[in-house]
């Protein structure tokens, strides 16, 4: 069994075979497939989500797991029980992995050093989301390969490697999970990654990506671009002068994507800040695959589980 805490943790290799069994269960179209038969999978999240959660209890049941669901206010976490000792008793009940899902970064990390048990990341402060990033390259492929009507050619050779392939993840990076996984899967694949939002919400820690604070100026340069959920505490926080101010420098509005690409990807992480961070109308343009990437997060969490289960399987 192996863990899934961070896409660092994954080889090139390991995201294309994850990808590409993805792929293949949106073929088959999600047909149950019984190879994990047996086994039992707790979602053990202590922090709320509907997308993360349920995705990935469809898709173990898909692949004919049994899911127990873990929920912090009725356990016995109440009473006192360490969170050690919780683990300890889902080792003793005989279950084979942990989807975990905490407000702290590093939590599924120690978990991890205290059990054998496999260890899923569904989400860990603003560390890591693998899970996310994975179902996102899902898309992106999709659209690259001619798969998705109605969107224009982004046609390449080689699906498998993203050379020359500008990705602009845009909004609060500096507290985003999902930016961090995004950011790390991309290049990974040989993408040129830019990270844009204001100065106070960047990182001045990443040097090997582009930091750009003028949506304007690399607007029309990408080729897929991904506004962030901006949390709306952080105009009461000092980060942004004020909400209106945000969309009007970051925000995907409907005259703002009159400068993308007729062949671009507008994707999003979810849930959205319609009026904010994207526009009410923007996700129904061609380009927009919102919808389409929570349709394909249960396909990807099925072959996360089964990489995670099963171990390596050769590229389809």
């Amino acid at each position: 069994m192996k863990n899934l805490i961070s896409i660092d943790d994954l080889t090139k290799g390991e995201i294309l075979s994850i990808v590409k069994r993805a792929e293949t269960h949106i073929k088959n179209e999600l047909q149950v497939a019984g190879s994990l038969g047996g086994s039992t999978v707790v979602t053990l999240f202590f922090e709320e989500s509907t997308r993360t959660r349920m995705s990935f209890e469809m898709a173990a049941r898909k692949l004919s797991l049994g899911v127990l669901s873990f929920s912090k206010s009725t356990s016995s976490m109440t009473k006192g029980e360490s969170l050690r000792d919780t683990i300890a008793t889902f080792e003793s009940f005989g279950v084979n992995a942990l989807i975990v899902r905490h407000s702290s970064a590093g939590v599924p990390r120690q978990i991890s050093e205290w059990t054998d048990l496999a260890i899923i990341n569904a989400g860990d402060g603003a560390h890591s989301h693998p899970s996310q990033a994975l179902l996102d390259i899902v898309a992106f492929r999709s659209a690259i390969k001619g798969d998705i009507p109605n969107l224009g050619s982004l046609a390449r050779n080689n699906p498998d490697d993203f050379s020359g392939v500008k990705i602009g993840i845009v909004g609060d990076i500096l507290h985003s999970r999902v930016a961090r996984s995004v950011a790390r899967a991309f290049s990974k694949l040989g993408g040129e990654v830019v990270l844009c939002g204001p100065p106070t919400l960047l990182p001045n820690f990443w040097q090997e990506f582009q930091l750009v604070t003028d949506l304007d100026s690399v607007i029309s340069e990408l080729d897929l671009v991904m506004p962030l959920r901006l949390q709306l505490e952080r105009a009461s926080g000092g980060f942004i002068p004020s909400l209106s101010e945000y969309r009007h420098r970051y925000g995907l509005t409907i005259d703002r994507i009159k400068k993308i690409k007729e062949s671009a990807v507008i994707l999003h992480p979810g849930p959205m800040n319609r009026g904010v961070e994207i526009d009410s109308l923007v996700p129904s343009d061609p380009r927009a695959l919102v919808n389409f990437q929570v349709r394909v997060g249960v396909p990807t969490r099925m072959a996360i589980l089964e990489h995670c289960l099963e171990g390596e399987y050769k590229n389809e």
